[in-house]
Protein backbone atom coordinates (compact mmCIF):
# COMPACT_ATOMS: atom_id res chain seq x y z
CA UNK A 1 0.00 0.00 0.00
CA UNK A 2 1.56 3.32 -1.04
CA UNK A 3 1.73 6.23 1.34
CA UNK A 4 -1.18 8.66 1.17
CA UNK A 5 -0.39 11.92 -0.55
CA UNK A 6 1.08 14.57 1.74
CA UNK A 7 -1.33 17.14 0.30
CA UNK A 8 -4.21 15.39 2.04
CA UNK A 9 -3.40 16.96 5.44
CA UNK A 10 -6.72 17.87 7.10
CA UNK A 11 -7.44 21.31 8.63
CA UNK A 12 -8.40 19.85 12.01
CA UNK A 13 -8.91 22.08 15.04
CA UNK A 14 -9.65 21.77 18.76
CA UNK A 15 -13.27 20.74 18.18
CA UNK A 16 -12.23 17.80 16.02
CA UNK A 17 -9.67 16.61 18.59
CA UNK A 18 -12.25 16.96 21.38
CA UNK A 19 -14.63 14.64 19.51
CA UNK A 20 -11.77 12.19 19.02
CA UNK A 21 -10.81 12.31 22.69
CA UNK A 22 -14.42 11.73 23.81
CA UNK A 23 -14.60 8.64 21.62
CA UNK A 24 -11.43 7.14 23.10
CA UNK A 25 -12.71 7.77 26.63
CA UNK A 26 -15.99 5.99 25.82
CA UNK A 27 -14.10 3.05 24.30
CA UNK A 28 -12.05 2.56 27.45
CA UNK A 29 -15.17 3.04 29.58
CA UNK A 30 -16.89 0.17 27.76
CA UNK A 31 -13.85 -2.00 28.35
CA UNK A 32 -13.85 -1.34 32.09
CA UNK A 33 -17.64 -1.80 32.29
CA UNK A 34 -17.36 -5.21 30.58
CA UNK A 35 -14.66 -6.28 33.01
CA UNK A 36 -17.20 -7.19 35.71
CA UNK A 37 -18.73 -9.88 33.49
CA UNK A 38 -15.39 -11.67 32.85
CA UNK A 39 -15.03 -14.39 35.48
CA UNK A 40 -14.18 -17.47 33.38
CA UNK A 41 -12.34 -18.22 30.16
CA UNK A 42 -15.71 -18.73 28.42
CA UNK A 43 -16.68 -15.19 29.46
CA UNK A 44 -13.40 -13.85 28.07
CA UNK A 45 -13.43 -15.73 24.75
CA UNK A 46 -17.18 -16.06 24.00
CA UNK A 47 -18.94 -13.58 26.34
CA UNK A 48 -20.35 -16.53 28.27
CA UNK A 49 -22.67 -17.24 25.29
CA UNK A 50 -25.07 -14.65 26.72
CA UNK A 51 -25.49 -11.79 24.22
CA UNK A 52 -28.76 -10.89 22.42
CA UNK A 53 -29.05 -11.26 18.64
CA UNK A 54 -29.26 -7.54 17.83
CA UNK A 55 -25.93 -6.92 19.63
CA UNK A 56 -24.12 -9.83 18.00
CA UNK A 57 -25.70 -8.96 14.63
CA UNK A 58 -24.40 -5.38 14.63
CA UNK A 59 -21.02 -6.57 15.93
CA UNK A 60 -20.94 -9.16 13.11
CA UNK A 61 -21.24 -6.50 10.41
CA UNK A 62 -18.99 -4.00 12.27
CA UNK A 63 -16.21 -6.60 12.61
CA UNK A 64 -16.10 -6.70 8.82
CA UNK A 65 -16.54 -2.94 8.42
CA UNK A 66 -12.95 -2.15 9.26
CA UNK A 67 -11.07 0.68 7.63
CA UNK A 68 -9.51 -1.78 5.21
CA UNK A 69 -13.09 -2.39 4.05
CA UNK A 70 -13.90 1.33 3.87
CA UNK A 71 -10.68 2.48 2.21
CA UNK A 72 -10.37 -0.71 0.14
CA UNK A 73 -13.92 -0.72 -1.22
CA UNK A 74 -13.85 3.01 -1.95
CA UNK A 75 -10.56 2.35 -3.78
CA UNK A 76 -12.23 -0.52 -5.65
CA UNK A 77 -15.10 1.80 -6.64
CA UNK A 78 -12.68 4.42 -7.95
CA UNK A 79 -10.73 1.75 -9.85
CA UNK A 80 -13.45 -0.59 -11.12
CA UNK A 81 -16.69 1.40 -10.89
CA UNK A 82 -20.10 0.03 -9.95
CA UNK A 83 -18.76 -3.55 -10.16
CA UNK A 84 -17.88 -3.08 -6.46
CA UNK A 85 -21.49 -4.08 -5.63
CA UNK A 86 -20.50 -7.68 -6.44
CA UNK A 87 -18.49 -7.85 -3.19
CA UNK A 88 -21.71 -7.21 -1.25
CA UNK A 89 -24.74 -8.58 -3.09
CA UNK A 90 -22.99 -11.64 -4.56
CA UNK A 91 -19.88 -11.81 -2.40
CA UNK A 92 -21.53 -11.47 1.03
CA UNK A 93 -25.34 -11.73 1.35
CA UNK A 94 -25.86 -15.34 0.07
CA UNK A 95 -22.99 -16.65 2.22
CA UNK A 96 -24.26 -14.80 5.32
CA UNK A 97 -27.70 -16.34 4.81
CA UNK A 98 -26.14 -19.79 4.34
CA UNK A 99 -24.14 -19.36 7.55
CA UNK A 100 -27.24 -18.43 9.53
CA UNK A 101 -29.62 -21.06 8.15
CA UNK A 102 -27.32 -24.03 7.54
CA UNK A 103 -24.00 -23.79 9.37
CA UNK A 104 -24.76 -22.08 12.68
CA UNK A 105 -26.78 -25.06 14.01
CA UNK A 106 -23.66 -27.24 13.51
CA UNK A 107 -21.37 -24.70 15.17
CA UNK A 108 -23.61 -23.79 18.09
CA UNK A 109 -24.98 -27.19 19.03
CA UNK A 110 -21.53 -28.78 18.98
CA UNK A 111 -20.51 -26.31 21.76
CA UNK A 112 -17.24 -25.54 20.00
CA UNK A 113 -15.35 -22.42 21.07
CA UNK A 114 -13.83 -21.81 17.63
CA UNK A 115 -14.09 -22.78 13.97
CA UNK A 116 -10.94 -24.99 14.02
CA UNK A 117 -12.35 -26.90 17.01
CA UNK A 118 -15.23 -28.05 14.80
CA UNK A 119 -12.67 -29.76 12.53
CA UNK A 120 -11.31 -31.64 15.55
CA UNK A 121 -14.73 -33.20 16.11
CA UNK A 122 -15.41 -33.85 12.41
CA UNK A 123 -11.94 -35.02 11.32
CA UNK A 124 -8.89 -35.47 13.57
CA UNK A 125 -6.13 -33.67 15.48
CA UNK A 126 -3.96 -33.10 12.41
CA UNK A 127 -6.73 -31.18 10.59
CA UNK A 128 -7.49 -29.28 13.78
CA UNK A 129 -3.87 -28.26 14.46
CA UNK A 130 -3.16 -27.22 10.86
CA UNK A 131 -6.36 -25.15 10.59
CA UNK A 132 -5.60 -23.50 13.96
CA UNK A 133 -2.10 -22.51 12.86
CA UNK A 134 -3.28 -21.23 9.46
CA UNK A 135 -6.08 -19.21 11.03
CA UNK A 136 -3.89 -17.71 13.77
CA UNK A 137 -1.33 -16.69 11.14
CA UNK A 138 -3.92 -15.13 8.82
CA UNK A 139 -5.63 -13.29 11.71
CA UNK A 140 -2.37 -11.59 12.65
CA UNK A 141 -1.69 -10.70 9.01
CA UNK A 142 -5.14 -9.13 8.63
CA UNK A 143 -4.90 -7.28 11.96
CA UNK A 144 -1.57 -5.96 10.76
CA UNK A 145 -3.16 -4.59 7.59
CA UNK A 146 -5.56 -2.52 9.70
CA UNK A 147 -2.77 -1.20 11.92
CA UNK A 148 -0.46 -0.36 9.03
CA UNK A 149 -3.22 1.38 7.06
CA UNK A 150 -4.22 3.36 10.17
CA UNK A 151 -0.70 4.66 10.73
CA UNK A 152 -0.42 5.87 7.14
CA UNK A 153 -3.83 7.52 7.12
CA UNK A 154 -3.29 9.27 10.47
CA UNK A 155 0.13 10.51 9.41
CA UNK A 156 -1.25 11.96 6.19
CA UNK A 157 -4.48 13.40 7.62
CA UNK A 158 -3.42 14.59 11.08
CA UNK A 159 0.35 14.83 10.86
CA UNK A 160 0.99 12.30 13.64
CA UNK A 161 4.15 10.21 13.17
CA UNK A 162 3.42 6.64 12.14
CA UNK A 163 4.80 5.17 15.34
CA UNK A 164 2.49 7.38 17.42
CA UNK A 165 -0.57 6.22 15.48
CA UNK A 166 0.50 2.57 15.82
CA UNK A 167 1.17 2.82 19.54
CA UNK A 168 -2.01 4.77 20.36
CA UNK A 169 -4.40 2.57 18.37
CA UNK A 170 -2.66 -0.67 19.35
CA UNK A 171 -2.66 0.34 23.01
CA UNK A 172 -6.37 1.15 23.06
CA UNK A 173 -7.32 -2.11 21.35
CA UNK A 174 -5.03 -4.03 23.68
CA UNK A 175 -6.44 -2.38 26.82
CA UNK A 176 -10.14 -2.82 26.12
CA UNK A 177 -9.83 -6.41 24.87
CA UNK A 178 -7.47 -7.48 27.65
CA UNK A 179 -9.74 -5.98 30.32
CA UNK A 180 -13.20 -6.84 29.00
CA UNK A 181 -12.55 -9.74 26.64
CA UNK A 182 -14.90 -10.43 23.74
CA UNK A 183 -17.81 -8.58 25.40
CA UNK A 184 -15.75 -5.39 25.37
CA UNK A 185 -14.81 -5.91 21.72
CA UNK A 186 -18.42 -6.63 20.71
CA UNK A 187 -20.01 -3.70 22.53
CA UNK A 188 -17.33 -1.40 21.16
CA UNK A 189 -18.05 -2.77 17.67
CA UNK A 190 -21.73 -1.84 18.10
CA UNK A 191 -20.65 1.71 19.02
CA UNK A 192 -18.16 1.76 16.15
CA UNK A 193 -20.87 0.68 13.69
CA UNK A 194 -22.86 3.87 14.35
CA UNK A 195 -19.75 6.09 14.48
CA UNK A 196 -18.61 4.73 11.11
CA UNK A 197 -22.02 5.41 9.55
CA UNK A 198 -22.00 8.92 11.04
CA UNK A 199 -18.74 9.47 9.17
CA UNK A 200 -19.69 7.86 5.85
CA UNK A 201 -23.22 9.18 5.30
CA UNK A 202 -22.32 12.93 5.25
CA UNK A 203 -19.34 12.14 3.04
CA UNK A 204 -21.57 10.29 0.57
CA UNK A 205 -24.30 12.98 0.44
CA UNK A 206 -21.91 15.92 0.16
CA UNK A 207 -19.90 14.06 -2.48
CA UNK A 208 -23.00 13.51 -4.61
CA UNK A 209 -23.96 17.16 -4.22
CA UNK A 210 -20.49 18.28 -5.39
CA UNK A 211 -20.68 16.30 -8.66
CA UNK A 212 -24.29 17.16 -9.53
CA UNK A 213 -26.14 14.21 -8.03
CA UNK A 214 -26.30 10.69 -9.40
CA UNK A 215 -26.95 11.89 -12.96
CA UNK A 216 -23.92 14.17 -12.89
CA UNK A 217 -21.81 11.39 -11.42
CA UNK A 218 -22.94 8.86 -14.02
CA UNK A 219 -22.49 11.25 -16.93
CA UNK A 220 -18.96 12.22 -15.93
CA UNK A 221 -17.76 8.67 -15.34
CA UNK A 222 -19.33 7.30 -18.52
CA UNK A 223 -17.46 9.96 -20.49
CA UNK A 224 -14.18 9.09 -18.77
CA UNK A 225 -14.42 5.30 -18.60
CA UNK A 226 -17.29 4.18 -20.84
CA UNK A 227 -20.80 2.95 -20.05
CA UNK A 228 -19.63 -0.36 -18.53
CA UNK A 229 -18.03 1.54 -15.63
CA UNK A 230 -21.50 2.40 -14.30
CA UNK A 231 -23.06 -1.07 -14.64
CA UNK A 232 -22.51 -4.16 -12.53
CA UNK A 233 -22.36 -6.68 -15.36
CA UNK A 234 -21.29 -4.60 -18.36
CA UNK A 235 -18.29 -6.08 -20.20
CA UNK A 236 -18.22 -9.26 -18.11
CA UNK A 237 -18.90 -11.63 -20.99
CA UNK A 238 -16.30 -14.37 -21.42
CA UNK A 239 -13.55 -12.94 -23.61
CA UNK A 240 -14.67 -9.32 -23.11
CA UNK A 241 -12.36 -6.71 -21.60
CA UNK A 242 -13.38 -4.82 -18.48
CA UNK A 243 -11.58 -2.89 -15.70
CA UNK A 244 -12.17 -5.66 -13.16
CA UNK A 245 -10.28 -8.20 -15.25
CA UNK A 246 -12.89 -10.90 -14.55
CA UNK A 247 -15.83 -12.37 -16.46
CA UNK A 248 -19.25 -13.35 -15.12
CA UNK A 249 -18.15 -16.96 -14.53
CA UNK A 250 -15.15 -16.07 -12.37
CA UNK A 251 -17.24 -13.44 -10.53
CA UNK A 252 -19.97 -15.95 -9.68
CA UNK A 253 -17.72 -18.93 -8.92
CA UNK A 254 -14.59 -17.21 -7.64
CA UNK A 255 -16.16 -14.35 -5.67
CA UNK A 256 -19.81 -15.33 -5.24
CA UNK A 257 -19.20 -18.90 -4.17
CA UNK A 258 -15.64 -19.79 -3.23
CA UNK A 259 -14.23 -16.55 -1.75
CA UNK A 260 -17.54 -15.40 -0.29
CA UNK A 261 -18.59 -18.66 1.36
CA UNK A 262 -14.99 -19.33 2.38
CA UNK A 263 -14.82 -16.01 4.22
CA UNK A 264 -18.27 -15.63 5.78
CA UNK A 265 -18.79 -19.23 6.90
CA UNK A 266 -15.34 -20.16 8.23
CA UNK A 267 -13.67 -16.89 9.25
CA UNK A 268 -13.69 -17.11 13.03
CA UNK A 269 -13.37 -13.32 13.40
CA UNK A 270 -17.00 -13.26 12.16
CA UNK A 271 -18.35 -16.58 13.42
CA UNK A 272 -17.09 -15.80 16.94
CA UNK A 273 -19.72 -13.05 17.21
CA UNK A 274 -22.50 -15.51 16.45
CA UNK A 275 -21.10 -18.12 18.84
CA UNK A 276 -21.36 -15.57 21.67
CA UNK A 277 -25.17 -15.31 21.23
CA UNK A 278 -27.42 -16.45 24.07
CA UNK A 279 -29.11 -19.36 22.26
CA UNK A 280 -29.25 -21.15 18.90
CA UNK A 281 -32.01 -18.92 17.52
CA UNK A 282 -30.01 -15.80 18.36
CA UNK A 283 -26.87 -17.36 16.87
CA UNK A 284 -28.69 -18.11 13.61
CA UNK A 285 -30.15 -14.61 13.45
CA UNK A 286 -26.78 -12.93 14.01
CA UNK A 287 -25.51 -13.08 10.38
CA UNK A 288 -29.04 -12.56 9.05
CA UNK A 289 -29.53 -9.36 11.02
CA UNK A 290 -26.10 -8.25 9.80
CA UNK A 291 -27.11 -8.94 6.18
CA UNK A 292 -29.65 -6.11 6.06
CA UNK A 293 -27.27 -3.19 6.76
CA UNK A 294 -24.65 -4.98 4.64
CA UNK A 295 -26.95 -4.62 1.62
CA UNK A 296 -26.88 -0.83 1.85
CA UNK A 297 -23.40 -0.13 3.21
CA UNK A 298 -22.05 -0.63 -0.31
CA UNK A 299 -23.50 2.76 -1.32
CA UNK A 300 -21.65 4.54 1.50
CA UNK A 301 -18.28 3.13 0.38
CA UNK A 302 -18.81 2.88 -3.39
CA UNK A 303 -20.16 6.40 -4.03
CA UNK A 304 -17.22 8.23 -2.36
CA UNK A 305 -14.88 6.20 -4.57
CA UNK A 306 -16.86 7.13 -7.68
CA UNK A 307 -16.97 10.81 -6.64
CA UNK A 308 -13.19 10.79 -6.13
CA UNK A 309 -12.78 9.39 -9.65
CA UNK A 310 -14.72 12.41 -10.96
CA UNK A 311 -12.94 15.04 -8.87
CA UNK A 312 -9.49 13.61 -9.69
CA UNK A 313 -9.84 11.85 -13.08
CA UNK A 314 -6.24 10.62 -12.98
CA UNK A 315 -6.45 9.12 -9.46
CA UNK A 316 -4.46 5.88 -9.26
CA UNK A 317 -2.74 6.44 -12.62
CA UNK A 318 1.04 6.74 -13.08
CA UNK A 319 0.67 10.49 -13.71
CA UNK A 320 -1.04 11.18 -10.38
CA UNK A 321 0.37 11.42 -6.85
CA UNK A 322 -2.91 10.03 -5.50
CA UNK A 323 -3.50 6.27 -5.23
CA UNK A 324 -6.95 4.66 -5.24
CA UNK A 325 -6.64 4.29 -1.46
CA UNK A 326 -6.70 8.11 -1.21
CA UNK A 327 -10.37 8.32 -2.28
CA UNK A 328 -11.92 8.63 1.21
CA UNK A 329 -9.23 10.96 2.69
CA UNK A 330 -9.47 13.13 -0.43
CA UNK A 331 -13.20 13.68 0.04
CA UNK A 332 -12.77 14.29 3.76
CA UNK A 333 -10.33 17.09 2.94
CA UNK A 334 -12.46 18.54 0.15
CA UNK A 335 -15.96 18.37 1.61
CA UNK A 336 -16.16 18.25 5.40
CA UNK A 337 -16.28 21.25 7.77
CA UNK A 338 -14.72 21.16 11.24
CA UNK A 339 -16.82 19.20 13.70
CA UNK A 340 -18.09 16.92 10.96
CA UNK A 341 -14.44 16.41 10.06
CA UNK A 342 -13.78 15.29 13.64
CA UNK A 343 -16.61 12.77 13.41
CA UNK A 344 -15.21 11.48 10.10
CA UNK A 345 -11.69 11.07 11.50
CA UNK A 346 -13.15 9.36 14.57
CA UNK A 347 -15.18 7.06 12.30
CA UNK A 348 -12.09 6.15 10.32
CA UNK A 349 -10.10 5.37 13.48
CA UNK A 350 -13.09 3.43 14.85
CA UNK A 351 -13.15 1.37 11.67
CA UNK A 352 -9.48 0.52 11.95
CA UNK A 353 -9.89 -0.45 15.59
CA UNK A 354 -12.99 -2.57 14.85
CA UNK A 355 -11.18 -4.55 12.17
CA UNK A 356 -8.07 -5.01 14.28
CA UNK A 357 -10.03 -5.92 17.44
CA UNK A 358 -12.08 -8.56 15.59
CA UNK A 359 -8.94 -10.32 14.39
CA UNK A 360 -7.02 -9.98 17.65
CA UNK A 361 -9.95 -11.32 19.72
CA UNK A 362 -10.36 -14.30 17.38
CA UNK A 363 -6.59 -14.89 17.37
CA UNK A 364 -6.36 -15.02 21.18
CA UNK A 365 -9.26 -17.51 21.33
CA UNK A 366 -7.83 -19.88 18.72
CA UNK A 367 -4.27 -19.69 20.03
CA UNK A 368 -5.33 -20.26 23.64
CA UNK A 369 -8.04 -22.91 23.27
CA UNK A 370 -6.99 -24.69 20.08
CA UNK A 371 -3.20 -24.63 20.28
CA UNK A 372 -2.00 -23.89 23.82
CA UNK A 373 -4.70 -25.67 25.83
CA UNK A 374 -5.00 -28.63 23.45
CA UNK A 375 -1.35 -29.35 22.63
CA UNK A 376 0.96 -27.47 25.01
CA UNK A 377 -0.54 -27.01 28.51
CA UNK A 378 -3.38 -29.45 29.06
CA UNK A 379 -5.69 -29.76 32.06
CA UNK A 380 -4.78 -26.49 33.74
CA UNK A 381 -7.25 -24.57 35.97
CA UNK A 382 -9.63 -22.28 34.10
CA UNK A 383 -8.01 -19.22 35.70
CA UNK A 384 -4.73 -20.18 34.02
CA UNK A 385 -6.28 -20.05 30.53
CA UNK A 386 -7.97 -16.74 31.36
CA UNK A 387 -4.59 -15.24 32.30
CA UNK A 388 -2.91 -16.77 29.28
CA UNK A 389 -5.64 -15.40 26.99
CA UNK A 390 -4.89 -11.89 28.22
CA UNK A 391 -1.15 -12.43 27.77
CA UNK A 392 -1.49 -13.77 24.22
CA UNK A 393 -3.67 -10.75 23.35
CA UNK A 394 -0.65 -8.54 24.02
CA UNK A 395 1.52 -10.86 21.93
CA UNK A 396 -1.04 -10.70 19.11
CA UNK A 397 -1.01 -6.90 19.06
CA UNK A 398 2.81 -6.82 18.97
CA UNK A 399 2.85 -9.45 16.19
CA UNK A 400 0.32 -7.37 14.22
CA UNK A 401 2.73 -4.45 14.29
CA UNK A 402 5.45 -6.74 12.94
CA UNK A 403 3.33 -8.12 10.08
CA UNK A 404 1.80 -4.77 9.12
CA UNK A 405 4.48 -3.84 6.61
CA UNK A 406 3.83 -6.89 4.41
CA UNK A 407 0.89 -4.93 3.01
CA UNK A 408 3.22 -2.23 1.66
CA UNK A 409 3.57 -3.83 -1.78
CA UNK A 410 -0.16 -3.58 -2.56
CA UNK A 411 -1.61 -0.35 -3.99
CA UNK A 412 -5.17 -1.54 -3.18
CA UNK A 413 -5.51 -2.98 0.32
CA UNK A 414 -8.70 -4.85 -0.58
CA UNK A 415 -6.75 -6.74 -3.23
CA UNK A 416 -4.27 -7.79 -0.54
CA UNK A 417 -7.07 -8.99 1.75
CA UNK A 418 -8.71 -10.95 -1.06
CA UNK A 419 -5.33 -12.60 -1.71
CA UNK A 420 -5.13 -13.69 1.93
CA UNK A 421 -8.71 -15.02 1.85
CA UNK A 422 -7.98 -17.11 -1.26
CA UNK A 423 -4.96 -18.66 0.52
CA UNK A 424 -6.46 -19.33 3.96
CA UNK A 425 -10.27 -19.18 3.98
CA UNK A 426 -11.08 -21.01 0.76
CA UNK A 427 -9.23 -24.27 1.62
CA UNK A 428 -10.86 -24.23 5.06
CA UNK A 429 -14.27 -23.80 3.45
CA UNK A 430 -13.90 -26.76 1.08
CA UNK A 431 -12.95 -29.01 4.01
CA UNK A 432 -15.97 -27.77 5.97
CA UNK A 433 -18.48 -28.09 3.16
CA UNK A 434 -17.41 -31.62 2.18
CA UNK A 435 -17.13 -32.73 5.79
CA UNK A 436 -20.59 -31.38 6.65
CA UNK A 437 -22.42 -32.86 3.66
CA UNK A 438 -20.54 -36.12 3.00
CA UNK A 439 -20.50 -38.66 5.82
CA UNK A 440 -17.95 -40.83 4.04
CA UNK A 441 -15.26 -38.11 4.10
CA UNK A 442 -12.48 -39.76 6.08
CA UNK A 443 -10.65 -38.42 9.11
CA UNK A 444 -7.37 -37.95 7.21
CA UNK A 445 -8.99 -36.21 4.23
CA UNK A 446 -9.36 -32.99 6.23
CA UNK A 447 -5.69 -32.20 6.73
CA UNK A 448 -4.72 -33.23 3.18
CA UNK A 449 -7.55 -31.13 1.72
CA UNK A 450 -6.32 -28.10 3.67
CA UNK A 451 -2.74 -28.60 2.52
CA UNK A 452 -3.69 -29.15 -1.11
CA UNK A 453 -6.07 -26.16 -1.27
CA UNK A 454 -3.65 -23.73 0.37
CA UNK A 455 -0.71 -24.89 -1.74
CA UNK A 456 -2.65 -24.79 -5.02
CA UNK A 457 -3.96 -21.25 -4.37
CA UNK A 458 -0.45 -19.99 -3.57
CA UNK A 459 1.10 -21.70 -6.60
CA UNK A 460 -1.54 -20.20 -8.88
CA UNK A 461 -0.94 -16.68 -7.53
CA UNK A 462 2.83 -16.59 -7.06
CA UNK A 463 3.89 -18.85 -9.94
CA UNK A 464 1.23 -19.08 -12.63
CA UNK A 465 0.01 -15.46 -12.33
CA UNK A 466 3.05 -13.53 -11.06
CA UNK A 467 5.47 -15.32 -13.41
CA UNK A 468 3.18 -14.67 -16.37
CA UNK A 469 2.63 -18.33 -17.28
CA UNK A 470 -1.05 -17.51 -17.82
CA UNK A 471 -2.14 -13.95 -18.64
CA UNK A 472 -4.70 -12.80 -16.04
CA UNK A 473 -5.62 -9.10 -16.50
CA UNK A 474 -5.57 -7.97 -12.84
CA UNK A 475 -4.72 -8.92 -9.26
CA UNK A 476 -8.43 -9.20 -8.45
CA UNK A 477 -8.97 -11.53 -11.39
CA UNK A 478 -6.00 -13.60 -10.21
CA UNK A 479 -7.53 -13.80 -6.72
CA UNK A 480 -10.79 -15.16 -8.14
CA UNK A 481 -8.90 -17.78 -10.15
CA UNK A 482 -6.71 -18.70 -7.15
CA UNK A 483 -9.83 -19.21 -5.05
CA UNK A 484 -11.37 -21.53 -7.65
CA UNK A 485 -8.09 -23.46 -8.05
CA UNK A 486 -7.71 -23.82 -4.27
CA UNK A 487 -11.29 -25.04 -3.89
CA UNK A 488 -11.04 -27.59 -6.69
CA UNK A 489 -7.64 -28.90 -5.55
CA UNK A 490 -8.83 -29.29 -1.96
CA UNK A 491 -12.01 -31.09 -3.05
CA UNK A 492 -10.21 -33.47 -5.42
CA UNK A 493 -7.59 -34.41 -2.83
CA UNK A 494 -10.24 -34.94 -0.13
CA UNK A 495 -12.16 -37.34 -2.35
CA UNK A 496 -8.98 -39.19 -3.38
CA UNK A 497 -7.72 -39.55 0.22
CA UNK A 498 -11.16 -40.67 1.40
CA UNK A 499 -11.11 -43.57 -1.07
CA UNK A 500 -8.00 -45.00 0.61
CA UNK A 501 -8.47 -44.14 4.29
CA UNK A 502 -10.94 -45.03 7.01
CA UNK A 503 -14.07 -42.94 7.58
CA UNK A 504 -14.97 -41.59 11.00
CA UNK A 505 -17.31 -43.95 12.90
CA UNK A 506 -20.88 -42.97 12.14
CA UNK A 507 -21.75 -42.82 15.84
CA UNK A 508 -19.26 -39.95 16.24
CA UNK A 509 -20.81 -37.87 13.45
CA UNK A 510 -24.05 -36.98 15.26
CA UNK A 511 -24.69 -33.26 14.84
CA UNK A 512 -21.56 -32.79 12.72
CA UNK A 513 -22.89 -33.92 9.33
CA UNK A 514 -26.02 -32.67 7.62
CA UNK A 515 -28.91 -35.06 8.19
CA UNK A 516 -27.64 -36.39 11.52
CA UNK A 517 -29.29 -35.32 14.76
CA UNK A 518 -27.36 -33.53 17.50
CA UNK A 519 -27.96 -34.82 21.03
CA UNK A 520 -29.63 -31.51 21.93
CA UNK A 521 -31.39 -30.96 18.61
CA UNK A 522 -34.72 -30.63 20.40
CA UNK A 523 -33.54 -27.56 22.28
CA UNK A 524 -36.66 -25.66 23.30
CA UNK A 525 -36.99 -22.12 21.93
CA UNK A 526 -37.23 -19.22 24.35
CA UNK A 527 -40.48 -17.37 24.87
CA UNK A 528 -41.20 -15.06 21.96
CA UNK A 529 -39.04 -16.97 19.47
CA UNK A 530 -42.14 -17.65 17.36
CA UNK A 531 -42.45 -13.98 16.29
CA UNK A 532 -41.86 -13.53 12.54
CA UNK A 533 -38.85 -11.26 13.02
CA UNK A 534 -37.22 -13.96 15.17
CA UNK A 535 -37.48 -16.66 12.52
CA UNK A 536 -34.13 -17.13 10.77
CA UNK A 537 -35.65 -18.54 7.56
CA UNK A 538 -37.83 -15.47 6.99
CA UNK A 539 -34.94 -13.10 7.73
CA UNK A 540 -32.68 -15.04 5.37
CA UNK A 541 -35.10 -15.07 2.45
CA UNK A 542 -35.85 -11.39 3.06
CA UNK A 543 -32.16 -10.49 2.81
CA UNK A 544 -31.74 -12.48 -0.41
CA UNK A 545 -34.80 -10.92 -2.06
CA UNK A 546 -33.75 -7.40 -1.04
CA UNK A 547 -30.22 -7.91 -2.36
CA UNK A 548 -31.63 -9.23 -5.65
CA UNK A 549 -33.90 -6.20 -5.98
CA UNK A 550 -30.92 -3.88 -5.46
CA UNK A 551 -29.41 -5.27 -8.66
CA UNK A 552 -32.26 -4.06 -10.86
CA UNK A 553 -30.94 -0.50 -11.48
CA UNK A 554 -27.49 -1.85 -12.36
CA UNK A 555 -28.66 -4.55 -14.74
CA UNK A 556 -30.61 -2.26 -17.05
Amino acid sequence: MHYLAEGLRLPTNGLDYTILAIYFVVVLGIGFAARASVKTSLDFFLSGRSLPAWVTGLAFVAANLGATEILGMAATGAQYGVAVVHWYWIGAIPAMVFLGLVMMPFYYRSKVRSVPEFLLHRFDKSAHLLSSILFAFSAILIAGVNLYALSIVVEALLGWPQWVAIVVAGLFVLVYITIGGLSSAIYNEVLQFFVILAALIPLTLLGLKRVGGWDGLSGSLEKQHGADFMTAWGGTGIGDANPLGANWLTIILGLGFVLSFGYWTTNFAEVQRALSAKNLSAAQRTPLIAAFPKIFIVFAVMIPGLVAAVLVPKIGTPGSDLTYNDAIPLLMQELLPNGVLGIAVTGLLAAFMAGMAANVSSFNTVFTTDIWQRYVKKDQPDAYYLRFGRLITAVGVLASIGTAFIAASFSNIMTYLQTLFSFFNVPLFVVFIIGMFWKRASMKSGVWGLLAGTTAAMVNYFVIYKQGIIDIPSDQGANFVSAIVGFVAGAVVMVAVTLFTAPKPEAELAGLVYGTESPDADEAPEAGDDAWYRKPALLGWGALVLAALCYLPYSL
